[in-house]
């Protein structure tokens, strides 16, 4: 069965960092792409960023150059570095993967952006 568990989260003033992570249990990891959302109050999902199971990445337009994505095999686990924060990156985030057709999402951690 397949467990996502992201952490990480918190208030953070604009212009800060944070580091997300999203533990994955009941998967090879390494066969599995992975994928970060977001959710802002009233708002729909929305996609972040990818990594693929060869480290490609690829990245939303509104985080480009300021969130990197990256994975290690070994701890079965993908991070979202978050840098220049803003107050429009306030959302839950959660991290994403497909199995068999199939989407599994973590409970999410919520991320706010304010003074």
């Amino acid at each position: 069965q397949v467990h996502l568990v992201e952490s990480g989260g918190g208030l953070v003033q604009p212009g800060g960092s944070l580091r997300l992570s999203c533990a994955a249990s009941g998967i090879i990891f390494s066969n599995y792409h992975m994928r970060w959302y977001r959710q802002a109050p009233g708002k729909q999902r929305e996609w972040v960023a990818t990594i693929s199971t060869l480290r490609d990445t690829n990245y939303a337009g509104p985080v480009k150059g300021r969130f990197t994505i990256s994975r290690d095999n070994g701890k079965n686990t993908v991070y979202l570095q978050m840098n220049s924060l803003k107050p429009e990156d306030t959302a839950v985030y959660y991290c994403k993967c497909r199995d068999s057709g199939n989407d599994y999402w973590g409970q999410g951690t919520q991320v706010t952006v304010a003074t």
